[in-house]
Parts: structure tokens; C-alpha cells; sequence
């Protein structure tokens, strides 16, 4: 608590009550704050570490069925969108779990996931999608429209730099 009181009053960090029901005071970075303050609805896609404290889910919220097994783990990633968990994303990128079917929805989070391919994981090659091969299923479309193409490995990000 005593770093994060220095944070504070260096100006590297925020404090207040971020989430709500959640008890005790909170800190979070300047930056996730005013992504908090997005408004909902607008369809806005949010990527997060999967391990990061602003990611609700498998800390103080369950994860949502499925039949893989996202996990808080270092280096998976999660897409938001309007708030609902939409794509858990496995370390490396070769596994992606789906939660939706909103075609709005799907559409953002393969944009998200296009994203973050060219930005962090940039040899980004999707295996499967929900368990089943990503080149036969309907997220896997998604994806070829953002950029990713066909290999003998599934769908693999072709970099647009």
C-alpha cells in the first residue's frame, strides 16, 4: 500500500473504486482509467493481458463456459467488447477461445485480435477456435477478412507493414 501511495503522489498512478463490489481502495494506471470511462454500447473492442488486475474474469468473475480452459496466465490475452468478455486468446496466439455470437460483436473482437497480432504477437498463427480447426470455422472468416491467410498450421497473421 505504501508504493502505491508514492505512486500516487508522483502521479504514475490513480487511486478510487474502479470495480465495482469490490472493497478497499484500488489503483490503476492513469491510462486504464480513461479507457474505464469509455462508454458502453459503442462497440469499442478492449485488449488486455489476461493476467492483468483490470481483467474481471477469473478473479472476480467466473469464466464463462466454454469447452477449453482459459486461464489468468502470462502472455494470453482477453478482447472486451462493450464490457462482455468476447475472444480468450492462449499464449502465442495458436489456441482462441469464443464467447458470443453477436455477428457485431465477433466482427470488433477479430478486428482486435488482427491488432494485436500486428502489433505484439506478430508471427501469430491461430490453430483452433473453440477446439475445432480455425480455417472451418465462422471466427476463422472473421479473422481472414482482418488479415490472416490459409497455411498448413491454420491461420496464420500476415503483417501489413
Amino acid at each position: 500500500y505504501r508504493v502505491f501511495q508514492a505512486m500516487e503522489d508522483a502521479g504514475r498512478v490513480r487511486r478510487g473504486y474502479f470495480v465495482e463490489g469490490l472493497g478497499g481502495s484500488q489503483f490503476a494506471l492513469p491510462g486504464a482509467v480513461d479507457r474505464l470511462r469509455i462508454p458502453a454500447g459503442d462497440g469499442t473492442p478492449v485488449t488486455l493481458g489476461a493476467a492483468d488486475p483490470a481483467n474481471p474474469f477469473g478473479a472476480a468473475l467466473p469464466w464463462p463456459d466454454t469447452p477449453g480452459r482459459p486461464s489468468r496466465s502470462a502472455g494470453a490475452y482477453i478482447v472486451l467488447v462493450d464490457g462482455s468478455l468476447a475472444v480468450f486468446i492462449e499464449r502465442g496466439g495458436k489456441r482462441l477461445l469464443t464467447f458470443g455470437t453477436d455477428p457485431g460483436v465477433m466482427r470488433a473482437a477479430a478486428a482486435a485480435v488482427a491488432d494485436l497480432a500486428e502489433r505484439r504477437l506478430r508471427r501469430m498463427v491461430v490453430a483452433t477456435v473453440d477446439g475445432e480447426p480455425a480455417t472451418s470455422t465462422g471466427f476463422g472468416a472473421l479473422l481472414r477478412e482482418h488479415g490472416f491467410a490459409e497455411s498448413y498450421k491454420g491461420l496464420a497473421f500476415r503483417s501489413r507493414r
